[in-house]
Formats: structure tokens, sequence, C-alpha cells
């Protein structure tokens, strides 16, 4: 879906206050700019930012960042981050998920969510899909022992591919569903984005696994 060009987008992500700047100088040191140790999530392609928002406000426990390459998009997470009160557990970054291993640690990151990402349906495009086997490489090596994955989309073909790649990389499954609003154990505490809510109302089964490196 193309996105709406936002005037002035791309020049608020460099003053914003809940955008972080300079991201190489933080790898190794993400809590610090939580002002507290805590475990570290990660959303990649964080969207409008419904997710992550409603993720970050359920759970003060735990230090959250938003990733999110295009401007026009990430504007409107930031709106949502500024209407919360009495949070000081999520950022945002306008960055490009292949140039993860620029900013982070090893080790340093202890969950990854990826929600209906870009399915490249391109077969030369593969590499590019956020679940191929170049990017569960960059994750093993960010993720803390015990880090998981958490995968959802609405493209079965997508799915197929992802968890076909999971299996080529030796990553263990912890769980997957083909129909997640069905499962009523992987449903528990689901928080749904904005396409997530719009496929649902379609009827469109949404798909989910969970998974972790095979160490």
């Amino acid at each position: 879906m193309r996105l709406r060009n936002i005037p002035g987008a791309k020049e608020e992500m460099f003053v914003n206050p809940f955008v972080v700047q300079e991201p190489e100088n933080k790898k190794g040191k993400w809590n610090e700019i939580y002002g507290a140790e805590r475990p570290f999530h990660i959303e990649i392609g964080t969207g409008k930012g419904g997710f992550i928002t409603r993720l970050a406000a359920l759970n003060p426990d735990v230090n959250y960042l938003g990733i999110e390459k295009y401007s026009s998009a990430l504007i409107k997470a930031v709106r949502k981050r500024e209407e919360m009160t009495d949070a000081d557990n999520l950022f945002f970054l306008r960055f490009d998920a292949e140039y993860i291993p620029q900013i982070f640690a090893g080790g340093e990151i202890d969950r990854i969510y990826l929600n209906f990402s870009d399915p490249w349906p391109k077969d030369r495009h593969a590499k590019r899909r956020l679940t191929s086997t170049h990017f569960l490489a960059m994750y093993e090596e960010l993720l803390s022992d015990g880090g998981q994955v958490e995968f959802k989309t609405d493209n079965r073909s997508l799915f197929d591919f992802s968890l076909a790649e999971l299996e080529l990389k030796g990553w263990e499954l912890l769980a997957c569903t083909y129909d997640l609003h069905a499962d009523l154990a992987l449903n528990e505490g689901n928080i749904m984005t904005e396409y997530e809510q719009r496929f649902s109302e379609e009827g469109v089964p949404i798909c989910k696994y969970i998974a972790r490196p095979g160490r």
C-alpha cells in the first residue's frame, strides 16, 4: 500500500524527543535512554504504532523500541506516543532494518516483533523478507539467550516461506497457528495491529509463529 506523503514528517523525525538520533552511538547501551535496566523488545516495521504503543502501556516493566523506515508512517506512531502519560518505556527510530547489526550489540535484544511485514512477493526479492534466512542470521546474533521472534501475517504464502526458512536455519518453533483468532492459547492477550483489525473484519485468518534460535 502506497503511503501518503505527510509534509514535514521527515524533518520532525530529527527533532521529536521520542525519536532516537545517532543510534550507532547507542549500540550495547540502549537501556541507558530509558533510564532503567529492563528487558529490551523491538518491533521492526512499526508502521503507525498502534501495536507497540498499546504493548508499552500494558508492560511498563519492558523497554520498547519501534523501528520504521518511512517518516509518513512513523509520525503517526509518534503522535500516539505523545498522547501517552506516565510512560518512559517507549521510543522510536527511523531506520532501515537491513542495517540493524550496526546499532545493536550481540545478545542485546530480548524479543523481536514482526507484524504484517512486506511480503516482497517476487522470488528475486526473497532475501528482503524480514523472515528470510538473511534476516534470521542477524536476529540470531542480536537476540539474548532464550530471545524470541514473534511474527504475524495475513499472507499464507509468506508464512509458509517463513516456516521453511526457520527450518533451514535450525530455529526452534515454539508456537504456530494458521488462524490466530481461533487459537485460544495463542490469542490470549493478543494485541491487534491496524492491519490485523482490518483483515480480521474481512474474515481473513491471521497466521502467527513464535520461534527462537536453536542454540
